[in-house]
């Protein structure tokens, strides 16, 4: 399991919002922050203060990726023709571990991080166990035949509080998904609000 899984908690009361619209979430009890001070008046963030907010939202958003490898994941959008913002976002859904959580064979984005890592999962046939890999528009994603009753798996596939999402054709029965597109920003079912143009912002003055 990852270090950071309980990062999924301190995120979201840092951060004062429901970042994967989870019910468990403990922002759902208390909307302040964590910490005997969490319940003083916030003052009015800066410019900077967004900026920086929205890159650690959104990068906590997909595991509690580090410095290095969103930054990698940013320069990589950056050299892109097109919006940088939309393709960030873009690059970040092509990860392997999103695509597993997309299509619901996990409950959450850390447990598809460790659920690829153990080689869970297999790409257009072949076993692939780095998280960071990053799919391609056809590629066919699949549990591999002996981990496909395990209850993590059962229990997800049952989850109601989220969809599989258009770009993203989902197979529960075969426990398989296609990557059909890649999507923008409107297209990912986040449960807050993202705000790329900021994260541009913040790396054009850091």
């Amino acid at each position: 399991m990852t270090k950071r899984t309980s990062a999924k908690y301190k995120l979201d009361r840092r951060m004062g919002e429901n970042i994967w619209g989870r019910p468990k979430s403990p922002v759902n009890k208390r909307e302040y922050g964590p910490g005997q001070h969490g319940q003083r008046r916030k003052g009015k963030l800066s410019d900077f203060g967004l900026q920086l907010r929205a890159k650690q939202k959104l990068k906590g958003y997909y595991g509690d990726l580090t410095e290095k490898q969103f930054r990698r994941i940013f320069s990589d959008a950056e050299r892109l023709k097109g919006d940088t913002g939309e393709l960030l976002i873009g690059l970040l859904e092509r990860r392997l571990d999103a695509v597993v959580y997309r299509a619901k064979f996990v409950p959450t984005v850390f447990a598809a991080r460790q659920f690829v890592n153990h080689g869970h999962v297999m790409v257009n046939g072949r076993r692939v166990n780095i998280p960071s890999y990053r799919v391609k528009e056809g590629d066919v994603i699949e549990v591999r035949e002996k981990s496909r009753q395990m209850v993590v798996l059962l229990e997800a596939v049952q989850l109601a509080e989220r969809d599989v999402p258009d770009y993203i054709e989902a197979d529960h029965s075969k426990m398989t998904a296609t990557f059909v597109r890649t999507p923008g920003l409107a297209d990912v079912p986040y449960a807050v609000i993202m705000e790329p143009n900021l994260v541009i912002e913040y790396y054009a003055q850091n």
